[in-house]
């Protein structure tokens, strides 16, 4: 039996049919299910001869009628479109940067039986720093939905166990980058980012550079991850 038959299976003994019927003439779960799969072959990235980079955060879009139709079962639809996604992907050696999720969001520009997937590879972050720690930073540098404070002396991140901030980001070296923070209280902050001799290199707002000073809103791209500054008090 096949991965789209068994979610098939699965979603009919989950909610007893009551999906299937409130979508037989509207977007049926199999049909959004392949169409996941496809955007992962399509965007595979070759990392060896046995792994592929592949994404993670999809966005299924659809028309509001369907994603009314959708909503009561939303939940369940996307536990099992994941589980299905990693069953993919563990046949065809596919690896996943991050946590795989699935949402559903309206589009205007669609009719009722169509709908349109977006995807992106998003890197797993950690970092040590504590809530308290992020809310009393003068800056913080936001990678992926989460904040990591900027305060003197600054940090490192990339891919390794050392860096203060670890992106599981294949194309991020183990040290990549290092943004150094100095001055503080009445003065404000001055930050700037280093490239650490990293094999990718890195972009500051679009450019490529080894070495320059930040701002509010300034963006440093290392690998497929975009990070942003954020200063968030000034004097």
């Amino acid at each position: 039996m096949g991965g789209l038959q068994r979610l098939e299976n699965r979603l009919e003994q989950m909610i007893s049919g009551a999906f299937a019927r409130a979508f037989r003439s509207a977007v049926q779960p199999v049909e959004i299910a392949a169409a996941l799969q496809r955007e992962c072959d399509n965007n595979a990235q070759i990392l060896s001869r046995d792994r592929r980079l592949v994404p993670n955060d999809f966005h299924v879009e659809l028309s509001q009628t369907d994603l009314d139709r959708l909503s009561p079962y939303d939940s369940a639809l996307a536990d099992e479109l994941v589980r299905q996604l990693r069953e993919h992907a563990e046949q065809q050696s596919y690896i996943f940067p991050g946590p795989v999720t699935i949402d559903f969001n309206p589009a205007d520009d669609l009719t009722t039986g169509r709908f349109r997937i977006r995807s992106q590879a998003q890197a797993k972050v950690t970092g040590s720093a504590t809530h308290t720690q992020v809310g009393r930073a003068r800056a913080v540098l936001e990678v992926n939905g989460t904040q990591h404070p900027l305060q003197p002396p600054g940090l490192v991140v990339g891919r390794g166990t050392e860096a203060d901030v670890r992106i599981n980001d294949p194309g991020v070296s183990r040290r990549h980058a290092e943004f150094t923070v100095t001055g503080g209280g009445d003065r404000g902050v001055s930050i700037e980012v280093h490239d650490l001799g990293s094999t990718n290199g890195m972009l500051v707002d679009g450019h490529r550079i080894t070495h320059t000073g930040l701002h509010d809103g300034s963006q440093v791209k290392i690998g497929n991850t975009t990070m942003t500054v954020r200063v968030v008090e000034e004097s």
